[in-house]
């Protein structure tokens, strides 16, 4: 059975940008601030993290409906995780998701400096020291048969685009520009060497790139 690695619900701004510098506790995200470009989702009935009735329904929740759709692990960089550098000074931080996570599978944090697994509700992060195809294939055996999701961020995303490992891609791209930061390109024509691309617009102003392997 073919298991994919797949880039689901990442956003990035109309410069290519995912993250903003700074990164801090109090800002996950660094400058950027996450409303701009993340309203999208949150507006949605099946948004993960939605604790209360409601959202809307068409074409930008089809796409946070499908984001545990036949996933089995997460692969994520530590900055996902983390607002920490260099050696865990404890390992009192368990993420930013409290104690019920959204992604409801093994979760795999890269990182130089390893920790003992944690569980979460039904979330398991494990911390591993890894090339991308070592941690592509602990996170494939603990999927079960089922695909693996890579969840970001853009750097991370970059060294697995970077091995050829990435299989299809949903970037949403909002109107906002962000002028620095981390980016995941300049130009979504830098993956057309390879990948198949779909562009869809959204009612609610973000653009919608789905890439495929060629």
């Amino acid at each position: 059975m073919n298991q994919l690695l797949r880039v689901q619900n990442f956003n990035v701004s109309r410069d290519g940008y995912a993250a903003g510098e700074n990164q801090s506790l109090e800002r996950p995200f660094g400058d950027v601030d996450p409303g701009d470009m993340f309203a999208w989702a949150g507006a949605t009935a099946s948004w993960p993290m939605r604790t209360d009735p409601g959202g809307s329904r068409g074409l930008d929740d089809y796409f946070t409906r499908d984001f545990a759709h036949n996933i089995g692990a997460e692969i994520m960089g530590r900055n996902k995780f983390s607002p920490h550098r260099g050696p865990w000074r404890d390992h009192e931080w368990r993420g930013w998701w409290g104690d019920e996570p959204p992604f409801r599978t093994p979760v795999f944090v890269l990182t130089h400096h390893k920790r003992p697994s944690i569980t979460l509700s039904d979330t398991t992060f494990h911390f591993v020291d890894g090339d991308p195809a070592t941690v592509l294939e602990l996170a494939r055996e603990a999927a079960q048969g089922k695909d693996v999701r890579l969840g970001g961020g853009p750097s991370t995303i970059r060294q697995f685009l970077d091995a050829d490992l990435v299989d299809t891609l949903h970037v949403a791209v909002s109107a906002v520009e962000l002028g620095s930061g981390v980016r995941l390109w300049e130009s979504p024509d830098e993956l057309l060497d390879r990948y198949h691309l779909e562009v869809v617009p959204s009612p609610s102003g973000v653009t919608h790139h789905l890439f495929w392997r060629r």
